[in-house]
Parts: structure tokens; sequence; C-alpha cells
């Protein structure tokens, strides 16, 4: 087993001193560190020359942080016995060079790290302008919560403690935030308190917050102000249960629309009659909706100025209902079909309709009608590939989904209509 020398190594049969110099003397040296031969290959030898070269550089170091000049023999390699009988020419040439002006230099503080709230603000920025506002919304309700107790610390004095820590709060959080207008903007604490004994969020939902925070730490790492997240480490170990959209039965339909919610009552028709996104609904403009001649009115449900889609499978047409012919005629004649909606005001009013209405059933949520065309689809023997050709989704009549969509030009026009054509609502 060979000897191990703190500050040399082996190089063939020679010993060889490196040790690295301290940052702030790196910066007037110009050198990373002290390196040189110790002439030898004999073990102890190489440990006494070791001492040696280490007082050296004791006195290299402590010359430069006092702002001294580094000249004389007690600097240079030449200093030691062992190295001057072979390196004559080379103690020459430094001689030569120490006689030129070494210029000085003043010693750098290291720069501050930034804080996360400074970062917090850099990172939901750039996350602004590539997500839309229902997924930015989430991010920011995250990263607040997170920057409220954590913003003031330095992205170095983030460690495991702050990150258990915040794991920690987060089952104690409730299902309230954000539905009681007086939690708006409040910081962590502050909502700790307000969730006691109030129905807590979801595991789903606490392991979405998680993601998120571990995101903007990733990011951190990305820009350099970090070599690795210190979260990365701490396991998310609750058990997280789906929470699947109730698909709404007759009378609750029959219900809903009797109802007539505020704001929402042609939007729901358009959705249960076209299985559309409430996304994909609010975004449509007059000029999305076009005529097939005998086959009547589609909608082409396609990116505009208003709205992107979910997937590249979400592009299509839907032929546009008989019933949904009369509702047109009491929309805008020209822009957006809907053009004081979007989705966050949606949900809100179809939860108040529930509320009203006594509909309380779990899992029951606008994008159940979507559910409801589906199922309406499913119950007329209508192929589920042709459904999922006119809902948005990726084909599933096939193992390969991607070999089928090359090889399909998918169902035609008129085989849309007949199937549109056969959804009836309960009313």
């Amino acid at each position: 087993m060979s000897t191990k020398i703190k500050y040399a190594y082996l190089s063939g049969q020679i010993w060889i001193y490196r040790r690295n110099y301290p940052e702030d003397v790196r910066l007037v040296l110009g050198s990373s560190a002290l390196k040189q031969t110790l002439k030898t290959a004999d073990t102890k030898l190489a440990q006494k020359r070791v001492g040696e070269v280490n007082a050296r550089y004791e006195a290299i170091v402590s010359t430069v942080r006092s702002g001294g000049a580094l000249s004389g023999p007690e600097y240079g390699t030449e200093a030691f016995e062992w190295v001057r009988g072979g390196n004559a020419s080379i103690s020459h040439l430094r001689g030569a060079l120490e006689q030129l002006r070494r210029p000085s230099f003043e010693v750098l503080a290291p720069v501050p790290k930034p804080t996360l709230e400074s970062l917090s603000k850099t990172y939901l920025g750039q996350r602004s302008d590539q997500l839309r506002p229902s997924g930015f919304k989430s991010i920011r309700y995250s990263i607040g919560l997170f920057v409220s107790r954590y913003g003031s610390l330095r992205v170095n004095e983030l460690g495991r403690a702050e990150g258990k820590e915040f794991l920690g709060h987060l089952p104690q959080l409730s299902s309230m935030i954000g539905k009681d207008e007086i939690s708006a903007g409040k910081p962590l604490d502050w909502l700790l308190e307000f969730s006691k004994l109030k129905p807590k969020i979801t595991a789903r939902t606490q392991k979405r917050i998680w993601s998120q925070v571990n995101h903007f730490l990733k990011w951190i790492v990305y820009e350099g102000h970090l070599e690795r997240n210190p979260f990365q480490t701490i396991l998310f170990d609750r058990k997280v249960q789906q929470a699947p959209y109730a698909v709404p039965t007759d009378p609750e339909v029959t219900t809903l629309l009797q109802a007539r919610p505020r704001d929402i009552t042609y939007l729901l028709e358009f959705c249960l009659l076209t299985g559309m996104r409430s996304g994909e609904a609010v975004g449509l403009l007059r000029s999305d909706i076009v005529s097939r001649g005998n086959l009547g009115m589609f909608v082409k449900v396609r990116p505009n100025t208003v709205r992107a889609l979910k997937t590249a499978a979400s592009e299509r047409e839907v032929p546009l209902h008989s019933r949904l012919v009369d509702v047109l005629g009491r929309l805008p004649d020209e822009g957006r079909l809907f053009p004081d909606l979007n989705v966050n005001l949606v949900t809100k009013r179809f939860a108040e309709v529930r509320k009203k209405t006594g509909l309380q059933r779990p899992g029951l949520v606008f994008h159940s009608t979507r559910k409801w065309f589906i199922t309406q689809c499913e119950r007329t023997g209508v192929p589920e590939h042709f459904t999922a050709s006119l809902v948005g989704h990726q084909s599933a009549r096939s193992e390969n989904q991607l070999t089928y969509s090359i090889y399909s030009a998918g169902i035609s026009d008129e085989q849309k209509r007949a199937i549109v054509d056969q959804i009836r609502l309960p009313v």
C-alpha cells in the first residue's frame, strides 16, 4: 500500500508538491496553486521537503494578504538546497524577472450572493412569458409561499433544514386559501395560523407546491448561483391519490342549465355539446366559426391571439350542434365570442352555481362538462378513436399511436356531424 503525503503525490517515481491558494490570493498572484517537484523518490525525504515548502506557502499567503512584495530568495525555489543544483538557468531567469516591477492589486472582497427574494422576481418574470395565466398563477403562489418565509436568505445560506421545515408546513395549509379573499397575498406564517381547524390541502397539491419550489431551485443552480439544489435529497413520501373529475348525471346537467349561471350559461352549453375545454371555449373568435355547406357550421379549435392549445392534438374542427346555432345568434358578431370571460372567472361562476343548487358532489367541476360529452358519445356507440378526434385527444385505437396517426387521415366531416347530432341535452 503506497504512503500518502498531504499536499504531495507521486508522478512516475518523483514526488510532486501541490497546494491550492485561497481565492483572494489567487486573484493577486494569477495562479491557482503552488506546485513544484520535490526532487526525490524517497518517501521520508519527500515528507521532510513538504514541510519546508509548506513554510514557503504560508509566507507567500501572509505576504500577499498584508500587501507586501514577493521578493528575495525565501520566496523562490532556490531557497532550498535540494533544488538549487539542477536549476541554475531557471534561477537566473527568475532573478531577471524579479527586476521587473510587480504590479500591485487590491484584494477584492467576495461578491455577496443574491437573496432568494431577488432571484424569485427574475424567475417569475421569465416564467410569466413562458406559461399560460392559469399555469403561471399556480407557480406564483408556490414560490410566493416559499419566499415569504425564506426570501431574506442568500442562496448559499439555504440548506436541507429549511427544506424539511417548509415541506413539513405544507400539510398544515388549508384548502380555503385563495377561496377566502382575506388570505390573498399573506405570508406563510399567517396562512398557517389561518389554516388551523380548517380542511387541509391534498397530498397532490402539496406535491405540486414542492415540485414547483424545487424547479425554482434547479433554475438557480442552472444560472450558476448554487452548485446543487439543497432540497434534492429530501423525499416527498406522502401518498398521492388521484381525484378524477366526476361525470355529471343527466339530472345534474338539467339543474345546472335551469339555474342559468351568471355569465357562463351559453359557455356551459357550448362545452356540453362540443366537449371543448373551458380555455378553448373562452378563447373562441367569431372567425373560428366556419360553414361547411350542407354539413352546417363547424368550430375551428386552433391557436389564436387569445390563447394557445394544450397539445398538438387539440387543434381540430368540431360540428356546431343545432342547439348552438341559436346560441350563436346571441353572441358578438365579431371578435371574441365570450369577451368578458377567462378560465379563472368560469371556475368561480361554476363554484357559485354549485353552491346555489346544492350540487356539492366531489369532483364535479366545470371540466366535468367535457366528460359528459365523451360519455354521451360512448353511450351512443361512437368508437373511441372517433371521440378522440372530436375532443382533441390522441387516438388510443392502437398500441402504436404514432404509426396510426401517420397512416390515418382521420374521420370525415360527415362522420363528425353524425356523431354530434346524436347528442341530446336532458332538457
